[in-house]
């Protein structure tokens, strides 16, 4: 504690039991317990720490404090002499000062957030976040959130050691009666414990004297805290703490603002709204709008405008009622303006009005209103013409509640109707509308079934009423009818009449009539009934058969003809005859089942039935399967050679042998059902839905690669006898075939000019249908190559081929068999560019050495290379000297002197030549001399030499299949011996090498080269002066199968 006087210290003690007589001068007990310490003439020897001791019968207490003494600018004379004691202690009690600072907030740094902001947002409600962020200018808080969350969480943790409870806390504000007010509802663990008030982190005292400055008004949970009179000097940031935990943090902004023009006073009539307005000296974001007992939000009643300037602000009050006059206030900083809202009663109003109201002729119709006051008075007028109870109406009025009535609509009620009240009036018009509407006794009529026999008339009538024009429309099975030959109708104002003509049994139906004005529509409905003759039964069924006796049943038909079926004829007919017989000789046949006893043994016959009704009979239905008279039989045995004789991917072809007959066990098999059953399902399906007589048959509609279980059962009158399967399961698919491909003379190369349309087709023979891979260089193929496949071929296409394409694409063929696959190189070049500028060089006489620039396609091409041709002044013709070049020097020989040679050099690709790069003329002059023969002199020279290479030999990469051409120009004299190596073996008898060493140029050709020719090549040049040797290394670009 550091205290700055002119000349004495005050200290403040709880409790205290002893203090050195030394230094204190006077020591007083308060009434609220409290020990004051004074200090006559403090100087700095006494800075020092303090103790005060208290004891009682249950212990002892002990406080601490630090006196720092900083030296003052002058003294202030004691009064009465140098160590008077004061004679008024209690009144100096009231100049006692007691200074705590609270901890400071840590000052904001560069490019973070005020951590003052933090602490308010901690302490303030979700709805002030946006004000509060506005005001430090953040505008966008929502990245923030967690961070807040987070100290919210740690500050609740703290509060939560001291306090129980803490809700509805409320920021600092100006109130109407010039008071600054915040507070909160809390509960403490311990009522006892200190609640502090800081301003920018120094204690402030406060009392609970309302007049006080700074004031605390506690009512039961509730905390008060209240500045009195605020002025500019008391903004600041404002905390309460209870012990060391923070529970509010609130900051006091007195701008400097004054009003510019106050609000004034407003009067409105009720459900109106009211504006309030005021202009301020300075911007603000926001000001209180207040009432006497509570602050103004904008929201559904009140609406709160503040203009772009942030000068106007603007109060509206919306749907004015009584209960919103009085006083409102519009607080900026510590400055109000105060005015009055005044709202007037707008007397009798509608509560609800009449409505338009629409009633058919001879209906009851109410036209009612509402009014706002209960006793007040009104009258009805028709068009303008007061109506009173003896009009034909009824008037009643039930409170605010007014209504009309009219118990039986006439045309001429139709009218405005109007109903006033003091001043106030509201009208509607009744429409009287007269629909359609159809004679009671008439409907019951037409609705009754109309029933003739077939061939006769049919005939309904309906009469009607309503307003015109009407529309009138008839109908059967919702099929409109319209007049002809046999639909006639009929019409007038009152009436509409329908006849059909002949009706026939399809006739039967139901008959409609629609009528119809702009008011509404009727509808009636008839039913037509033509009786005819009964449509045929269901196919007789052979329930037994025996040698005299077959028992037969069938179901009753669909179409009984409009009337009950009184009985059946069943007729017979013996196979190989073409005449039907009744059976039924005394009568029809009353029930649907009967036994035909006239039958001979052994003969087959056919059974068809036909209904009888009141019309009579009707026509015969289907006859029934042949059926032989004799006695029952015994099922047949399994078939035997159950075999598969073809397949494919949705057919199976069986054949089978007839199962053997034993006489009283198993009879002679007459027909054969076979079934299938796919091998993820339990039911059987039977393929053919009657017997098959043929030993083979075909089963079609199989799915592609599925697996069926297959059984055939053979079947005759006795029964179906036991089915004959497969040991196996069969797979829908032809017979397995491991896939080959089908071209013998399928390309291995193709070359493709850039730009063009690569289309590769692999035919293939698989079985069963295979799964078909592309890779190109063993990855798989790029997006952009389009593969068709099908079970007999497949198809790889480019669209437009680029440089990059160029590679070797492999196609494997898959199944279950096996596997098989194709290597095919696509090389996608262009056509050459012509190499550069040819350089002429003669080192040896009689031969010229050539170079040149490479082409520009040699780096994106390993396939390209380089041909020379000449032409002297001699011939005259063009002639290729050297081919399969890979480097970009040749050594042309035989060069004789006396004549111009020129020499072209072309590029060479799979494409074809580019155009030629020519070379300068080269000739070597012949000098023609004067013939004398001069012995010359004897001088022993000596033109020996080791041998070297002028040229020696490079590293090449050939493509497999190419020639492959390797050449080096030598010198030495004696002229050396040449000696050709492939990985240190010796090639000068090999045969498969072509070696040539013309005027000290070597050269070895491989015709075609291979994996095998990959190595080192090695030419050693030695003569009795030395030796010498160059090599390089061949590299083959071969095929590698996948």
């Amino acid at each position: 504690m550091v205290l700055k006087l002119h000349n004495q210290a005050y200290f403040f003690w709880e409790i205290v039991e002893s203090i050195s007589e030394s230094i204190v001068k006077y020591l007083h007990i308060s009434r609220e317990n409290h020990f004051y310490c004074q200090i006559i003439n403090i100087n700095p020897d006494q800075a020092d720490t303090y103790k005060c001791f208290a004891t009682n019968e249950y212990g002892k207490a002990v406080c601490t404090t630090t006196l720092n003494v900083i030296a003052a600018g002058f003294k202030k004379k004691s009064q009465g002499g140098s160590g008077q004691e004061p004679h008024d202690f209690r009144s100096m009690l009231k100049k006692t000062v007691v200074v705590t600072r609270k901890k400071q907030l840590p000052p904001q740094k560069e490019g973070e957030i005020d951590p003052k902001l933090w602490e308010l947002l901690i302490s303030a409600p979700k709805k002030d976040y946006e004000k509060i962020c506005l005001e430090f200018g953040v505008t966008d808080f929502r990245w923030m959130l967690k961070r807040l969350n987070q100290m919210k969480k740690e500050r609740a943790d703290e509060q939560a050691k001291v306090v129980e409870k803490l809700e509805n806390v409320k920021q600092i504000e100006v109130k109407p009666n010039g008071k600054a007010e915040f507070g909160f509802d809390m509960q403490l663990w311990d009522p006892n414990s200190a609640v502090n008030l800081y301003k920018d982190g120094i204690m402030v005292p406060y009392a609970d004297d309302e007049n006080s400055k700074h004031s605390l008004r506690k009512k039961g949970t509730n905390y008060l805290f209240t500045i009195k009179d605020p002025q500019p000097e008391d903004a600041g940031f404002y905390q309460v703490d209870v012990e060391e935990a923070n529970v509010l943090t609130t900051e006091f902004r007195v701008p400097a603002v004054e009003f510019v023009d106050k609000i004034k006073d407003a009067k409105a009539v009720e459900s109106e709204d009211a504006v309030f307005q005021c202009v301020l000296s300075t911007p603000l974001n926001r000001i209180t709008w207040s009432r006497e007992d509570s602050s103004l939000e904008h929201g559904d009643k009140y609406e709160i405008t503040i203009s772009e300037d942030k000068l106007t602000h603007t109060l509206r009050v919306k749907d004015c009622e009584i209960a919103d006059k009085g006083a409102y206030y519009a607080i900026a900083g510590i400055a109000s303006s105060r005015a009055s809202l005044m709202v007037e009663d707008r007397g009798v109003q509608f509560v609800s009005g009449l409505s338009d109201t629409n009633a058919n002729t001879g209906e009851r119709v109410e036209m009612s209103c509402k009014l706002s006051s209960e006793t007040s008075e009104g009258r009805w007028y028709k068009n303008g013409k007061l109506l009173t109870n003896e009009d034909g109406i009824t008037i009643i009025k039930d409170g605010a509640f007014h209504r009309l009535i009219v118990d039986c609509c006439k045309k001429d009620d139709a009218a405005v109707y109007r109903f006033e009240a003091e001043g106030r009036k509201s009208e509607a018009t009744l429409n009287i509308q007269d629909p359609p509407k159809m004679d009671p006794d008439a409907l019951g009529n037409f609705t009754k079934p109309v029933i003739i026999k077939a061939g006769e008339n049919a005939e309904w009538k309906l009469p009607f009423s309503g307003q015109a024009p009407m529309t009138i429309q008839w109908y059967k099975n919702d099929d409109e009818l319209l007049p002809a030959l046999n639909v006639k109708i009929e019409t007038s104002d009152s009436e509409s009449q329908l006849r059909l003509i002949k009706c026939q049994r399809k006739d039967s139906g139901e008959v409609k009539i629609k009528i119809k004005n702009e008011f509404g529509t009727t509808e009636a409905v008839s039913k037509l009934i033509v009786l005819g003759y009964p449509g045929p039964p269901a196919v007789p069924k052979v329930v037994s058969a025996f040698k005299d006796c077959i028992n037969l049943t069938w179901s009753p038909p669909c179409d009984t003809g409009g009337t009950k079926i009184v009985g059946y004829n069943l007729e017979k007919n013996k196979k190989g005859t073409n005449y039907w017989s009744l059976v039924n000789q005394k009568g029809p046949i009353t029930d649907t089942k009967y036994a035909v006893k006239d039958v001979f043994e052994g003969a087959a016959y056919e059974f068809r039935v036909s209904a009888v009704n009141l019309s009579g009979a009707g026509d015969p239905s289907i006859p029934c399967d042949t059926v032989i008279a004799r006695d029952p039989m015994k099922p047949p045995g399994k078939v035997t050679d159950l075999k598969l004789t073809s397949s494919n991917y949705t057919t199976f072809s069986l054949a089978w042998t007839k199962p053997k007959e034993e006489q009283g066990v198993e009879d002679e098999a007459q027909g054969y059902y076979v079934e299938i059953r796919p091998i993820e399902s339990l039911e059987w399906t039977r393929c053919n839905t009657t017997p098959i007589t043929l030993t083979s048959y075909t089963v079609l509609g199989l799915k592609a690669m599925a697996t069926y279980w297959v059984r055939v059962i053979a079947t005759n009158y006795g029964g179906d006898g036991e089915p004959q399967s497969f040991d196996n399961y069969i797979i829908a698919m032809p017979p397995p075939v491991k896939p080959k491909f089908k071209d013998r003379n399928m390309k291995t190369f193709v070359v493709v000019k850039s730009g063009n349309t690569v289309r590769l087709n692999i035919n293939f023979e698989a079985s069963p249908m295979p799964e078909i891979f592309w890779l190109k260089d063993g990855i798989p193929v790029p997006k952009h190559v389009t593969i068709t496949n099908s079970d007999k071929g497949s198809q790889l296409l480019i669209p437009t081929s680029e440089r990059t394409d160029t590679g070797i694409y492999t196609i494997t063929v898959k199944n279950m068999v096996g596997q098989e696959s194709f290597n095919v190189e696509i090389r996608v070049t262009d056509d050459p560019k012509p190499p550069g500028p040819v350089e002429l060089e003669q080192n040896i006489p009689g031969t010229v050495t050539l170079s040149w620039t490479p082409s520009p396609d040699e780096k994106r091409d390993d396939r390209l290379h380089y041909m020379v041709s000449k032409r002297d002044s001699f011939k005259r013709t063009w002639r290729t000297v050297a081919d399969n070049l890979f480097n970009n020097k040749f050594t042309v020989v035989n060069i004789l002197p006396g004549r111009q040679y020129h020499f072209r050099v072309f590029a060479k690709n799979d494409m074809g030549l580019s155009p030629p790069s020519e070379s300068p003329v080269f000739e070597t002059k012949k000098e023609k001399e004067k013939f004398q023969v001069n012995r010359p002199e004897i001088k022993h020279r000596i033109f020996d030499s080791p041998p070297s290479f002028i040229v020696p030999l490079k590293r090449r990469t050939a493509p497999q299949g190419y020639e492959c051409y390797m050449s080096c120009a030598i010198k030495g004299d004696p002229a050396p011996r040449v000696t050709w190596y492939w990985n240190n073996i010796s090639l000068n008898t090999n045969t498969n090498y072509h070696i040539t060493n013309v005027c000290g140029v070597c050269s070895l050709l491989i015709l075609r080269v291979g994996p095998k020719d990959n190595g080192e090549y090695k030419v050693v040049i030695q003569n009795k002066l030395g030796t010498a040797e160059s090599s390089m290394t061949l590299n083959v670009r071969g095929i590698h199968k996948v």
